[in-house]
């Protein structure tokens, strides 16, 4: 790329009178830089070695001292901007279908094993550029706006609604935490995933079907949402399905109605009590079990304070525990 449109791509000036004028590729890892790179700079103790390699020029965003005069030093106002504007630049010679979805899809996504055409896109800038700049089969993107930067991308369309045929999977076995389905004639047996999740799963089957994505479940993990850790008296983590206190963790405080509802349902048996953060107690004025808090610190001590088979905890995750989840593997063994 020429050093000329790449200022004018990235917004971004050069700070010096270099005498090179274009650049082969654009390196994050100094010791990846060749001779004719665009090294950009997250640490400035990786100049050095940039430039030792052969690097043409330095991108940065924090002011920096020149060690070669001979070479451009380009500052950007924010190197995440910039890389987001050199990505919009490079995808629209590519013929690629953008979808945007929301995140437990995207999630979900992430755990089938799919053509290599198809990329559920996570991560950061320097993960998000890597994965698309020099991807030259890739023909369909699916990501979450909410964790991924839409200015990305000049053409986000939505994801295909199956407005007639519903219920695509049929469960055959469940508990909270786990199910058994069929799909497309397949049995999955003791899939590490809540029916609460089922819905979403439909919906990322029918977008496969509808594009003619080829995919293969082989097994579903934790992904962050609607998460059960089990515990004993003294929340100790204990082993997956070892005990008869579970407490579900939930970071996002937008999918708490869904499953607050899910568990009013599914598991109106049990003594469940929902942790969730203050400021969002008057919401639920109609729900007895709605127990505020005030800082992630105090949650426990707030356990330890109520009985209940099930506390659903809204705005936290499992690190306010002590000890890492212990997961039996025969639960993820991928069956059909």
């Amino acid at each position: 790329m020429r050093l000329e449109n790449l200022l004018a791509l990235t917004n971004a000036r050069v700070i010096n009178t270099p005498f090179v004028s274009s650049f082969d590729n654009i390196v994050f890892d100094a010791h990846k830089v060749k001779r004719g790179d665009l090294f950009i700079v997250h640490e400035e103790s990786d100049i050095e070695e940039a430039i030792f390699n052969g690097a043409y020029g330095i991108m940065f965003e924090k002011p920096t001292q020149i060690r070669d005069n001979e070479i451009a030093w380009i500052k950007v106002d924010s190197l995440e901007d910039a890389l987001k504007r050199l990505l919009r630049f490079r995808l629209i010679d590519k013929e690629i279908s953008v979808y945007q979805c929301n995140e437990i899809i995207l999630k979900l996504a992430l755990q089938v094993m799919t053509e290599s055409s198809f990329l559920p896109l996570i991560g950061d800038i320097k993960q998000i550029y890597r994965a698309l700049w020099d991807a030259e089969d890739l023909k369909t993107i699916l990501f979450c706006p909410d964790l991924v930067s839409e200015d990305i991308f000049t053409d986000v369309k939505e994801l295909p609604q199956d407005v007639v045929h519903k219920d695509a999977i049929t469960i055959m076995e469940q508990t909270l935490f786990e199910t058994s389905f069929i799909y497309d004639d397949t049995f999955y047996e003791r899939q590490l995933i809540s029916p609460f999740f089922i819905p979403f799963l439909e919906d990322l089957f029918y977008f496969y079907k509808t594009l003619g994505i080829n995919f293969r479940l082989k097994k579903f993990t934790p992904i962050d949402h609607f998460e059960a850790v089990f515990t004993n008296k003294k929340f100790e983590i204990k082993e997956f399905g070892t005990s008869d206190k579970v407490l579900i963790f939930e970071r996002n405080i937008t999918l708490m109605t869904q499953e607050i509802a899910f568990l009013q349902q599914k598991a109106a048996w049990a003594q469940i009590i929902y942790l969730v953060p203050e400021t969002m107690v008057s919401q639920f004025e109609d729900e007895s079990n709605i127990i505020g808090y005030k800082n992630k610190q105090e949650i426990v001590s707030l356990l330890k304070a109520y009985h209940f088979h099930f506390a659903l905890i809204v705005g936290a995750d499992k690190e306010i525990l002590t000890k890492p989840v212990v997961l039996q593997n025969t639960l993820f063994d991928f069956q059909q």
